[in-house]
């Protein structure tokens, strides 16, 4: 038999409900109208749901907003002056917990910093210790451990232990996802949190693509470049599906915000990983088109200059024959503006046997300050102008230069 987070009694999504109420866990008035209903249901349509006394008692006095009144729990929530803010209930009034002795947590005869953890939180892990140690994978260790991370999100004794409890209970995961994502967007650089959720999808298989591929659109929404989520998403496409758009998703991305390295980054993943693409060789063509476009519309940035880079990753000979690299390095320098990435491409292009057009040349040297006009070679040149035009890392070509040596007996600027 399947039991759902509501578990003989639904402790898990209680607490989800409850927390929100009571303001323990953020969100918007709109997440907690919902909650409020699905509580409200719960108490209204599902009075034999299995719900024990305490919990049931609970849950009607969280719908309270006034000694001896119940109201839709609708009105509560939308009153943002007056919150629910009642603690809730100790562990130890609770009768389904009267059998269970808490354990304290042991730091010894003599702590050099006793950490000052709130009443709430020290009886939460003792009693959490107690079924830990007792293996006890029931439902109100479930609630427990609800609890237990709603107070400590990164404690993954906890979360390993709650998977661990799951698995037993064969509980619903399509509502442990709900449950982790309403963490999750609260915590969204909670590294456990990730974790689980990437357990809970790995359970549901390809029925949880759809949802996970949503879910951390949503997470960029607010934060684009969250690396977690990036994470999870490029490990949801690898175990559990979803190639068909994701080059387009990265394409909305970068039409958003052309400079959204993370984006590029993800594009770069799709190009070379996606197996309905036929990988780098394949798109190879297409994907430099992209990019030089991208870099003539904003050459001051440089993640298609890298991303241009990538796409002849180990075959550097094939980036300096490819005619289309050194045309969009002379169109920017012709603009004689944003040109630090295209010099940064053609000291590249030279060092590696490039043999650069008369127009290219004489567009470089267009830059030149007299003095620099005596460096003997193009790529010395082209160090010199980088030493002045991109100031902060005048060191780091002062350098460059000092391994150019003049142009060998085939033309080519080798690195000394």
């Amino acid at each position: 038999m399947e039991v759902g987070l509501l578990g003989g009694g639904g402790d898990g999504l209680f607490h989800i409900i409850y927390f929100r109420l009571r303001g323990g866990g953020g969100g918007n008035n709109l997440e907690k109208v919902i909650y409020a209903k699905k509580l409200e249901k719960i108490i209204l349509d599902e009075p034999t749901s299995g719900l024990d006394s305490t919990t049931a008692f609970r849950l009607v006095e969280t719908l309270a907003v006034e000694k001896g009144k119940t109201v839709p729990s609708s009105q509560i929530v939308m009153d943002r002056e007056a919150p629910d803010q009642r603690p809730p209930i100790p562990i130890s009034k609770r009768t389904e917990w009267a059998d269970v002795t808490p354990i304290p947590q042991d730091d010894g005869p003599n702590p050099v910093v006793a950490i000052a953890y709130t009443d709430e939180f020290r009886e939460t892990m003792d009693y959490f210790r107690a079924v830990y140690l007792a293996d006890e994978r029931s439902p109100r260790a479930l609630q427990l451990t609800t609890e237990a991370i709603h107070l400590n999100a990164g404690n993954y004794t906890v979360w390993q232990f709650r998977r661990l409890i799951l698995d037993t209970l064969c509980v619903d995961l399509h509502e442990e996802l709900d449950f982790v994502g309403l963490l999750a967007r609260d915590n969204t650089k909670n590294y456990q949190i990730w974790h689980h959720r990437r357990w809970v999808a790995e359970k549901l298989g390809t029925n949880a693509t759809s949802n996970e591929l949503q879910f951390t659109e949503e997470i960029f929404s607010e934060d684009a470049k969250n690396y977690h989520a990036w994470s999870h998403r490029q490990w949801v496409l690898q175990a559990l599906g979803g190639w068909e758009d994701e080059l387009a998703y990265c394409d909305k991305l970068l039409q958003e915000d052309i400079f959204n390295n993370s984006a590029w980054n993800q594009r770069y993943f799709v190009v070379t990983k996606s197996p309905v693409l036929g990988g780098l060789e394949a798109m190879r063509d297409s994907e430099v088109a992209y990019a030089v476009k991208a870099i003539l519309a904003k050459p001051e940035n440089e993640s298609p200059w890298r991303y241009l880079r990538g796409l002849y990753k180990d075959e550097v000979q094939s980036l300096v024959k490819d005619p289309r690299v050194a045309s969009v390095c002379l169109d920017v320098l012709m603009n004689k503006r944003d040109y630090v990435h295209a010099l940064n491409m053609v000291l590249d292009l030279l060092i590696n046997g490039y043999q650069p057009s008369k127009t290219l040349e004489n567009s470089i040297d267009a830059l030149c300050l007299d003095s620099v006009l005596s460096d003997s070679g193009l790529a010395e040149r082209v160090c010199s102008v980088l030493q002045v035009v991109d100031p902060i890392r005048a060191n780091y070509w002062k350098w460059r230069k000092s391994g150019v040596t003049v142009e060998g007996p085939n033309g080519k600027e080798l690195a000394g």
